[in-house]
């Protein structure tokens, strides 16, 4: 789950609620669940104080999971803020053929990151031509990274991806500066492991680390293009105090 900095406790808290109610066996007759929750900072828009996120809001996210969603200032992105501009939730995603097969590589961000100063897009340094500050605000902020495929990985090999990244967050402006928070979770749905198995050995697949680099590209770019369909998607938006952060477009 995303969500703002101090509401991380009670998204865990509604997350954990939603399986032990998908899952009677959970801290009985099998362990407990450890759920993932992931923040950002909207302080600068959201009344973060007033703790407005619930654990219904939670199941309401779970329940509400499709195919096609919306991009910019929902959900978690309501509030966030990217290069000086609205941001929040974008995604993008690529095709890798691999032994006559293709793959998908997805990736979806929650970016609140960057100076206005050094946004790029497609190679040209916007931020450059239409900042007029004498002195550019630092690169601070941070951004919440998934990627997600169907390519068979092992975990060392999820890192490595996760790893690059980076590479999109470079594209778009950032250098990662010292008040930045950048963090990459990946993951593959190719190596399927049952929660009770009645074998020993389990078979795993993996790619070979030769034909790993067209992966590599396909995730700086669909990092890099998250981010910019994360900025052009989200409007102008006024939060807190009558604070309003336009939108890219």
């Amino acid at each position: 789950m995303m969500t703002n900095t101090l509401s991380v406790g009670t998204v865990a808290a509604g997350l954990v609620r939603y399986m032990l109610d998908e899952n009677e066996d959970i801290g009985t007759t099998t362990g407990t669940v450890n759920c993932v929750v992931t923040e950002c900072n909207d302080g600068r828009l959201n009344d973060i104080r007033g703790l407005h996120v619930k654990e219904e809001h939670v199941l309401q996210a779970i329940n509400n999971a499709d195919i096609d969603f919306e991009e910019g200032a929902v959900g978690a992105g309501t509030g966030m803020v990217c290069f000086g501009l609205k941001g929040g939730i974008g995604s993008s995603s690529r095709i890798v053929e691999l032994d006559n097969k293709e793959y998908t590589i997805g990736s979806l961000v929650l970016a609140n990151f960057g100076s206005k100063k050094y946004l790029t897009i497609n190679g040209d340094k916007i931020g450059e031509r239409t900042y007029n500050k004498e002195k550019a605000e630092p690169d601070q902020g941070s951004i919440i990274i998934v990627i997600a495929t169907d390519i068979p990985l092992n975990e060392r090999q999820l890192k490595r991806i996760a790893n690059r990244s980076v590479v999109g967050l470079a594209r778009t402006g950032s250098y990662l500066g010292n008040g930045s928070g950048d963090i990459c979770i990946s993951f593959t749905t190719a190596n399927i492991l049952k929660h009770y198995s009645n074998t020993n050995i389990i078979d795993m697949k993996m790619i070979d680390e030769n034909s790993i680099e067209e992966i590599f590209k396909a995730v700086g770019e669909s990092v890099e293009e998250s981010i910019i369909s994360a900025l052009y998607h989200a409007e102008t938006t006024t939060g807190i105090n009558g604070r309003t952060i336009k939108g890219l477009k």
